[in-house]
């Protein structure tokens, strides 16, 4: 059980250069946890790539909903408590706080490859690549 934030998300269901090792990631430990917000997080990157015309909204639709599927019971509300505590001990958003929050909460390491996260709570964060090579 790994929590993972939206980078991971968006970079295992939207085809680009990380998407090999966000499959990895998931092919590695498919039980990720996440704070509900990572919907919201989700569809404001797949509106950029619509806006673009880098993606159709039926392409959009079909992400949201394989990541839907995937995450479908493995979402979590964070007391606001546990959200404030990482606010108050980093320079981090509340939106990072939250999966910093849950990782803390479930006792398992969150995957991201959000260089603040990374920096501001190294016992708790990997990077994707990290996470990998400490499955081996």
């Amino acid at each position: 059980m790994i929590v993972v934030d939206t980078n991971v998300i968006h970079y295992c269901w939207v085809r680009g250069e990380n998407t090999k090792i966000a499959q990895a990631v998931r092919q590695q430990d498919p039980e990720w946890h996440v704070p509900i917000l990572w919907r919201s997080e989700l569809r404001n990157v797949l509106t950029a790539y619509l806006r673009r015309g880098m993606l159709t909204r039926e392409q959009i639709v079909g992400i949201l909903s394989a990541a839907d599927q995937a995450l479908a019971e493995r979402e979590h509300i964070i007391l606001d408590a546990l959200v404030l505590d990482v606010v108050a001990s980093s320079t981090l958003t509340a939106y990072d706080a939250e999966f910093v929050a849950l990782a803390t909460a479930l006792s398992v390491p969150l995957v991201t490859a959000d260089k603040g996260v990374l920096k501001a709570f190294p016992e708790r964060a990997l990077t994707m690549a990290a996470f990998l090579s400490a499955q081996r």
